[in-house]
């Protein structure tokens, strides 16, 4: 899968930079340890400052957001992340919400990222991996990724479809937000990515490379937003039947094991990194999402306590875990890049696991924000909140804040809190029927 691609770049991350405030007087000023904070307070504090990223720290020409705080190997301060940039609209949503920007300023960085969208790089509709903030250029990811990402996009337009949602005044800048959006979703060829009509999506295509990567889409992992999406499609959908013989078909989907006292209907023995059960239920709501396969609330709550008691039984004895101090998935260690798991456990806990599973697990979710802010606030809270990894028992703390790490926690807590983005991604006519194709059951 993609995130083993990353881990290709494991060594190519390098001096960390400082952050560029691109707000101007529109700052949101961070904050440092405040004691004695109630729960929803310490809510606020960790999603306001997380939220900094994608608006202090966003690109000043997209308004996208960064892929990282520290300089990418030979691609320096420009690049930006679709995928990222999807989870940012959604943490703009959130802040808009809860008036840490006012509206007004929330429709015009809108404007500005739809606008940039609307002149950037696309293969067939589909946005790359990496783009130039400043000029909408692809940067390819890998050697031979210089292309359409039809994954990434995903993640992109799960932020874009809920933006259109919530911007739903009749002005004309609402209505400009709104049209954009509009036509570069009818403009994704989701059935040109299943590579001539194959039962299957695939990753990547590029005009360079054609199908040479060759990564069909199987689940289940963090991709079933892309085979929603992509059955909801209008103008270039699927067929149910790429869902039934290329998702639901792979030698990883179906599991029905007790791991801890916990069936998993789907998945890995022991899960995998808990993003899996994050990006693509940022907009589309597990509660009561069941089809022939699973029921996902089950899956994504088992999935989590899965992870929770692995770290609490701790059977590598990795110093600081135990059930305040948990949570696996992928993120920045020691060594570069890993995509953590109960299976590939180097010791290493990222904030972004156990805060973006608030909805799934809030009293050990809170057992864990309380921990890594008031005993371990010294070495891991900054400017963007939390960073992204530490390992206590390599005495390791990382500098770096990822933008995929950073935007699950603003709209996985606020999903939790409200329901805000389930309530809008779920109210799209294109989402409903798509699920509907593929007899799924689902809360509006």
């Amino acid at each position: 899968m993609k995130f083993f691609l990353t881990i290709f770049f494991a060594g190519l991350f390098s001096v960390s930079v400082s952050a560029q405030n691109t707000a101007g007087k529109d700052s949101i000023k961070p904050v440092g340890i405040i004691k004695g904070l109630s729960d929803s307070a310490l809510l606020d504090v960790v999603q306001r400052q997380t939220f900094r990223y994608f608006w202090d720290f966003a690109h000043p020409v997209s308004g996208l957001a960064r892929e990282r705080s520290n300089v990418a190997y030979d691609y320096g301060n420009e690049v930006v992340t679709t995928g990222g940039s999807g989870f940012g609209i959604m943490a703009l949503i959130v802040a808009d919400h809860r008036g840490w920007i006012t509206h007004e300023q929330a429709v015009n960085r809108m404007l500005k990222m739809v606008d940039f969208l609307e002149r950037a790089d696309e293969f067939h509709g589909v946005f790359p991996h990496w783009m130039n903030g400043a000029t909408g250029k692809v940067i390819r990811f890998s050697r031979k990724d210089d292309g359409g990402d039809l994954v990434e996009t995903s993640y992109l337009f799960e932020g874009l479809l809920c933006a259109r949602q919530y911007f739903n005044a009749n002005t004309p800048k609402e209505r400009h937000i709104r049209d954009r959006i509009n036509e570069m979703w009818n403009d994704v060829e989701w059935n040109w990515y299943t590579r001539d009509g194959r039962d299957n999506l695939y990753w990547h295509w590029s005009p360079n490379n054609g199908w040479a990567m060759n990564f069909p889409i199987r689940g289940f992992n963090e991709c079933m937003i892309t085979y929603i999406l992509a059955e909801s499609g209008e103008r270039y959908p699927i067929p149910a039947s790429v869902y039934f013989n290329g998702w639901a078909q792979s030698d990883f989907f179906k599991n029905g094991k007790t791991f801890y006292g916990h069936k998993l209907p789907l998945g890995w023995d022991y899960g995998g990194p808990l993003f899996f059960t994050q990006y693509s239920f940022m907009g589309l709501n597990p509660r009561g999402l069941k089809d022939m396969y699973a029921d996902y609330w089950e899956e994504n709550v088992n999935y989590t306590l899965i992870d929770h008691d692995y770290c609490v039984e701790n059977p590598k004895h990795f110093k600081g875990y135990g059930p305040d101090c948990w949570g696996l998935t992928s993120s920045d260690n020691y060594e570069g890049y890993n995509a953590h798991s109960p299976t590939n456990d180097l010791g290493v806990i990222s904030p972004t696991a156990a805060l973006s599973a608030f909805p799934y697990t809030p009293e050990y979710s809170m057992k864990a924000l309380r921990h890594f802010y008031y005993d371990l606030g010294d070495k891991i809270w900054g400017e963007y909140g939390f960073t992204d990894a530490f390992s206590e028992s390599h005495n390791w703390y990382a500098k770096s804040y990822l933008a995929i790490d950073e935007g699950p926690i603003v709209v996985m807590i606020e999903n939790y809190r409200s329901g805000l983005l389930w309530k809008l991604f779920m109210s799209c006519p294109e989402v409903q029927h798509g699920l509907k194709k593929l007899d799924f059951t689902f809360a509006k």
